[in-house]
């Protein structure tokens, strides 16, 4: 299998192994004012790709988050997680996050600590066990993955003897000046895995005696080695998915290599997928085998598209459940909505939280719905708005429908029974109901129950006056 698999039944591949995110800073180049990893890719932060990875090879109870800036957005959005957070006030380097994260990493009872940056959402579970393995084997008390980059600019150097011995690694800052140096290709990936009773002492002895005068992880090699104690420095060649965002253009590049990934996967999943390059499927979206879509479309959020589903271009959902067999056409827009098997919507349709279509009922080109049901065969098939309201089965709405349904402090309902007809411009003011079999005369301001099987209107009789001429009549 390409990727390690588990699910809730199945143990995770290391018992003995806890996990430590650092997530605390803001991350200045992302010339943003909410935390780094909270900067998303397919809208999903990007934080949730690495807790995902992750949660492959630990139980979600040992995986520690250290959280600094504006923590209190983090906590917002990953309020699971929140009892793992480790709180660093002030961010002083990924050395001095270690520090603060020493005794909630005891609590573990694990004798291994797999240490990872927040920022890093292409990241694999094969390597991170790789590290965990190759660590253990060669009995070291930290093991780090390196990378071969063409253009190191940016990351720390692996320093090695003529023996291929780890040496250090050298902060880019702190060998500004020194060509030789700073040719060096191999780089630290900043992921480590520790063996934490025996890397505590090192982790206390942490100076900031740098060019940024922080604490770096990456003194703990320099201190091992000066102890001739062993460090693992684990190759993984020129793979890109180690790679940290540092930048809005380093974000846009995972994304897009995030995107890639999603559409083959589910064109290997038997889904048909049109224009696949201007296909956008966040990582949460579950689709069925059998689903045809066509770009440009983007599917967002905890949604499910389900067998025999066809989604036009210039579709946007979110957060909807699509049943069996239906037909999102151009240009409409899905939000937080339950849509029915054989259900049509579109095109120009927009669908609003709440919003429920039972099995074949449509709501079709410049239709709005909010947090309104539309049983099963009902049809509002054009420029019409429903909110706050039931539609009983059978229901057929004409053109230029709107429920009326604020009094400018609350909300309130509209029903319609089964089988009954709306004329077109009619303007439901709610709170009313409207009778099974009942039809609504085109034009009509209905604000009183109507009964069932009763026709209701209420336009003005109409008048037919002699026009009066002026002066300007007549003039080209």
């Amino acid at each position: 299998m390409s990727e390690i698999q588990r699910n809730d039944r199945e143990s995770v591949p290391f018992q003995d192994v806890c996990g430590l995110i650092l997530a605390a800073g803001k991350g200045t180049r992302m010339q943003s004012d909410s935390p780094k990893v909270l900067q998303t890719l397919l809208e999903t932060p990007m934080l949730w790709y690495v807790y995902r990875t992750m949660d492959r090879l630990f139980e979600s109870e040992k995986i520690n988050t250290v959280v600094g800036y504006k923590q209190e957005l983090v906590h917002d959005l990953f309020q699971d997680r929140a009892a793992g957070f480790i709180v660093q006030n002030e961010q002083l380097g990924t050395g001095h996050a270690l520090q603060c994260s020493l005794e909630a990493l005891s609590r573990h009872a694990s004798p291994w600590c797999l240490v990872v940056n927040g920022d890093v959402p292409l990241i694999k579970p094969e390597p991170l066990a790789s590290l965990i393995l190759e660590t253990r084997r060669q009995q070291a008390l930290l093991g780090f993955l390196t990378l071969e980059l063409d253009q190191p600019s940016g990351y720390g150097r692996v320093h090695r003897d003529k023996e291929g011995r780890v040496l250090s690694i050298l902060e880019e800052k702190d060998i500004a000046g020194n060509d030789q140096l700073m040719m060096i290709q191999e780089v630290n990936s900043g992921i480590y895995c520790l063996n934490l009773a025996g890397i505590e002492p090192y982790v206390k002895k942490l100076t900031n005696n740098n060019q940024q005068a922080e604490y770096y992880i990456t003194q703990l090699v320099d201190l091992l080695v000066r102890d001739r104690k062993n460090v693992a420095a684990v190759k993984g060649g020129a793979d890109q998915h180690f790679l940290g965002v540092n930048s809005p253009r380093e974000l846009v590049q995972s994304e897009e290599i995030i995107r890639q990934e999603l559409v083959e996967h589910w064109l290997d999943r038997g889904v048909v997928v049109h224009n696949p390059d201007q296909v956008r499927i966040a990582p949460t979206v579950v689709i069925d085998p059998g689903v045809e879509i066509t770009g440009p479309l983007e599917l967002h959020g905890q949604s499910y598209v389900q067998r025999g589903t066809r989604l036009d271009s210039h579709v946007w959902i979110k957060d909807s459940r699509l049943g069996p067999g239906a037909w999102v056409r151009n240009f409409s827009h899905l939000e937080g909505v339950r849509v029915g098997q054989n259900c049509r919507v579109g095109p120009f349709a927009r669908l609003r939280p709440g919003a429920e279509l039972k099995a074949e009922a449509r709501a079709g080109n410049f239709v709005e719905i909010k947090k309104a049901v539309l049983d099963k065969g009902c049809k509002v098939n054009h420029l019409s708005y429903i909110g706050d309201a039931y539609l009983g089965e059978e229901v057929n709405v004409g053109a230029g429908t709107i429920t009326c349904n604020y009094d400018g402090r609350n909300k309130h309902l509209t029903h319609v029974g089964k089988q009954s007809f709306i004329g077109s411009n009619t303007a439901l003011v709610a709170p009313v109901k409207v009778g099974e079999n009942s039809l609504i005369g085109a034009g009509s301001v209905v604000t009183r129950d109507v009964p069932e099987e009763t026709l209701a209107v209420t336009r003005a009789r109409q008048k037919h006056l002699v026009r009066k001429k002026t002066r300007e009549d007549g003039k080209d």
